[in-house]
């Protein structure tokens, strides 16, 4: 196919940062709808990308699907799996905006159905090409930390209003808090980098609202390579943590702040422009002991990269970007915490 032709289902922050400007800037893709019923997003979407259908229902999607070769599924979680699944039926591949799902038995069922119609079906773990986690990636693969014995990996906000009202509103089974936002990102990289692991501690807490969805979580799990690995979300923290502390035999590496992707397209910063991706050196992490640890430079931040995947796999038969049974381990950690 000369271009895949792209459907872009929801346009909330999820659609409008991290998935339409990045289909938009592949020349291997073509934006051509986008679904959404929000006037304001309408807007949005004409004045940012012309050249896309827009269309206001799943419904109406359905009826082209035959026009269509991907549909990236960025919505409410509670609606993934139907959305998905239809988008696999009508013919299309999938992303599917994390968390997967709602429940890991709805994942089953769409890996399935993926097998059963010849499509592929991918999870939009973005949170692997950011700088820092490819920084520690890097780190752990030169081995210049020895071996590691804990990974802390944090990401804290202050957020005292929830401006949408799904998320005010939704628990646990429907995907809603801070578990089922954050986790699916802080659980998969700590699989990524250190594999399989058990939950051996939780704990979960609503301040924001009684009985409402959970803003703050930790949770600590044993990885069977012998790293524990401690995580923590919370949307009311005043003063932010490091992102990331990781301690070995040989070293330790500290890391304060956030990617700086999200932020830079969120104001208006194209992937195409120079400097995307790239971190300032007063923002770098720290490598070493104490006094003595230096500054190392932050490797670049790559959110192009998925799509560029997924265009290879899509195209010429290369492997997914995101294999979803990989989500699906970190959803079942997710659910055990829920239970715990």
């Amino acid at each position: 196919m000369e271009h895949i032709r792209t459907a872009v289902v929801g346009f909330g922050l999820g659609g409008r940062v991290f998935h339409a400007p990045f289909i938009s800037a592949n020349p291997r893709y073509a934006l051509e709808v986008v679904v959404t019923a929000n006037d304001d997003r309408i807007a949005q979407v004409e004045a940012q990308y012309p050249e896309a259908r827009i269309v206001r229902s799943a419904d109406e999607l359905e009826q082209q699907l035959d026009r269509l070769d991907l549909v990236v599924v960025s919505t409410p979680p509670a609606t993934h799996a139907p959305l998905a699944e239809r988008a696999l039926r009508g013919g299309a591949a999938v992303v599917v905006d994390k968390p997967f799902v709602v429940d890991s038995a709805d994942g089953e069922r769409l890996i399935g159905i993926a097998r059963e119609e010849g499509q592929l079906l991918t999870v939009f773990q973005n949170r692997r090409w950011d700088g820092d986690f490819l920084t520690v990636r890097k780190l752990l693969a030169e081995g210049t930390l020895g071996t590691v014995r804990r990974f802390e990996s944090r990401m804290e906000s202050y957020k005292p209003l929830v401006t949408k009202p799904w998320k005010a509103t939704s628990n646990a089974d429907e995907g809603g808090g801070i578990l089922y936002d954050l986790g699916p990102h802080l659980i998969d990289q700590a699989l990524q980098l250190f594999g399989d692991a058990e939950l051996v501690h939780v704990e979960r807490a609503a301040h924001r609202e009684t009985g409402g969805p959970d803003d703050d979580v930790f949770l600590a799990l044993r990885h069977a390579s012998g790293v524990i690995s401690h995580l923590w979300m919370n949307a009311l923290a005043p003063q932010a943590a490091p992102r990331f502390r990781v301690t070995g035999s040989e070293s330790a590496y500290t890391k304060w702040g956030a990617d700086v992707q999200e932020a830079a397209v969120d104001a208006g910063m194209l992937p195409t422009d120079p400097g995307y991706g790239v971190e300032d050196k007063l923002a770098w992490g720290l490598l070493g002991f104490d006094q003595e640890s230096t500054r190392l430079p932050t490797e670049n931040g790559s959110y192009p990269a998925f799509y560029e995947l997924l265009a290879a796999a899509i195209q010429n038969g290369a492997p997914v970007p995101v294999d979803p049974a990989d989500s699906l381990r970190a959803h079942r950690i997710i659910e055990a915490a829920l239970a715990f």
